[in-house]
């Protein structure tokens, strides 16, 4: 997962300087990643492109169903 580092600076009443550093990461490439191996999945399984869409916006969750299921 990608990570963004933001720096903050503040400074008080007393005119010291606070410099903070926070991490986000982003989820973005495994939500990618998850629509993408739905897609394929449900694809080998039912020989379909619309089934394939309808379970890549699910993506996640339908990786995670077939799991179970199979």
């Amino acid at each position: 997962m990608a990570e963004e580092v933001t720096e903050i600076t503040t400074t008080d009443s007393n005119g010291k300087t606070t410099t903070t550093k926070r991490v986000e990461k982003s989820v973005k490439a495994g939500i990618s990643f998850g629509s993408a191996l739905a897609m394929v999945i449900s694809y080998t399984a039912y020989k379909s492109i619309g089934w394939a869409i309808f379970h890549g916006l699910l993506s996640w969750v339908y990786v995670i169903y077939y799991i179970l299921k199979y």
